[in-house]
């Protein structure tokens, strides 16, 4: 792969289903010792994906994390799947995003009980951020079922235990009560796959869940309602559209490391500006060749009249080669989304500007002059809201 992708796991056959169904084109990967990954890309964008089902349970799921990241090396990990919700304010189908996942099991037993010690993973700062902004600006929600209910996301501890709780008197009930009452869901892989993040450099760790039932003893009830579908869609929603922040953000990095790594001492272009009834002459090093003095470019008048140019400049790139067909379709339609949502101004419509712009961003990414350019359009996109 010329890109790290995104590594994304589940434990139930739905969960990744509903996540492979947002794939295009998934290749089967298999590993040496006979784990099948499938590779694929996510729709309107450049983001790769590596899925793979590892089964219930933590130790599975950090055998499996840990394989999937020395095999893809990815820019991230992220786990999809259902979970039960510990307080009734947490509605079902709601989406919870783990700040911090909690091993729930460990302690250690004495004459006088059960005494807890816990272990914990805070997910990474930048991360954090990442899916914030997402849940924020509401973009996400393009990827719903059309037939979907609303739902909400939440940003909360969970804790990850060994077994599937249903009940809210059990000991287990009652243990995390008492020793992690700010976790707001259960479940039974967050741990593993966070304990693998952790061993390997800090690697971008994201434990999303779809709330499928309230882990108090109406669990039969509402798998026959389907909530276990509605809500691993939901977060399959969510998660796919932070796996492509997420590898934009990690395309952003490699180039600004690459840039700096290579940028001269004495650099052989030197570009002076003069602003205001500011004045300069040359301030240079050593000068080779001739010396050209050219006014500073004047910033574009508007959004629209950015995107036009941009436009412009994007079929010169096409037409030098700098693009591939398929690309410069791709980038095409994104713009033709930009011009589209500029027609009304409600903040749903600013939010699918910025996601059109973004993923437009990951498609020219390669193409310095188009990149820069770009950013200054996000930049005036971002104004608006």
């Amino acid at each position: 792969m010329s890109r790290p992708p995104i590594v994304i796991l589940t434990a139930l056959d739905l969960e990744y289903q509903a996540v492979r169904e947002k794939l295009v084109d998934p290749q089967t990967h298999r590993h040496p010792q006979g784990t099948r990954f499938e590779v694929g890309r996510l729709a309107d964008g450049r983001c790769q994906v590596a899925l793979a089902h590892v089964g219930m349970g933590n130790q599975a799921a950090a055998v499996l994390a840990e394989r999937a990241i020395t095999e893809f090396a990815p820019a991230a990990l992220l786990f999809v799947g259902v979970a039960g919700a510990l307080y009734p304010h947490i509605a079902l189908g709601d989406v919870v995003v783990a700040t911090r996942v909690y091993a729930y099991h460990g302690g250690t037993s004495e004459d006088d009980g059960l005494k807890s010690r816990p272990r914990a993973w805070d997910i990474s700062h930048a991360a954090d951020q990442a899916a914030r902004h997402l849940a924020r600006d509401g973009s996400w929600k393009r990827r719903l079922p059309a037939d979907g209910q609303s739902c909400e996301v939440r940003f909360a501890p969970i804790a990850a235990g060994e077994v599937v709780l249903n009940s809210k008197v059990s000991a287990h009930a009652r243990w995390i009560r008492e020793h992690y009452n700010d976790a707001q869901a259960v479940e039974m892989e967050g741990a593993g796959v966070a304990q693998a993040g952790h061993l390997n450099r800090s690697l971008p760790v994201v434990v999303v869940r779809g709330i499928s039932d309230r882990a108090d003893g109406t669990k039969e009830d509402t798998d026959r309602e389907r909530w276990q579908q509605r809500a691993v869609a939901n977060a399959a929603a969510f998660a796919v559209s932070l796996a492509e922040e997420l590898a934009a953000e990690a395309r952003d990095d490699a180039r600004r490391t690459t840039t700096e790594t290579r940028r001269p001492a004495m650099p052989e272009t030197i570009r002076n500006v003069a602003k205001g009834n500011a004045r300069v002459g040359v301030q240079a090093g050593t000068v080779y060749g001739g010396i050209r003095i050219t006014p500073e470019p004047a910033p574009p008048a508007d959004l629209a009249e950015a995107l036009a140019d941009f436009r412009t400049r994007l079929q010169r790139a096409r037409a030098a080669g700098h693009l591939d067909d398929d690309t410069y379709t791709a980038a095409e339609a994104e713009l033709a989304v930009a011009d589209k949502t500029l027609e009304t101004d409600t903040p749903q419509s600013r939010g699918t500007l910025t996601l059109a712009l973004k993923k437009l961003r990951g498609l020219i990414g390669d193409v310095a002059e188009l990149a820069a350019e770009l950013a200054i359009i996000i930049g005036l996109a971002q104004g608006l809201s």
